[in-house]
């Protein structure tokens, strides 16, 4: 199982490849495929059956999984140099709980 740095819900920049610069929330994370699927992002083509009576089959967009390493956490301290733009991730213990902070500001993400 690998360590992914990225959570559900976090807000993330895309930093490399065809979406690079491409903001989203995670909508999922396969940290077994160190992978992430992030809203907006790496849009792609599925071809659906219809799986019930009445339903209706054909071509829909959904957004694809993309390797963890490809985004980056935003910063969202408005005081901070990376603010809304991606920032690395530092460790902090408080009261005995390892959380994640900023590397540039030291807020807590």
């Amino acid at each position: 199982m690998k360590n992914v740095h990225v959570k559900r819900d976090d807000t993330v920049i895309v930093i490399s490849g065809d979406d690079k610069g491409v903001k989203g929330k995670v909508l999922a994370v396969s940290p077994k495929e160190g992978k992430v699927i992030v809203q907006g992002a790496n849009i792609v083509t599925k071809h659906t059956k219809p799986r019930r009576q009445g339903e209706a089959g054909g071509i829909v967009k959904v957004e694809g999984a993309m390797y963890a390493s490809k985004v980056q956490i935003v910063c969202q301290n408005s005081k901070c140099k990376s603010y809304n733009k991606g920032t690395r991730i530092a460790h902090k213990e408080v009261d005995g709980k390892k959380i994640r902070v900023c590397a540039k500001c030291g807020e807590e993400l």
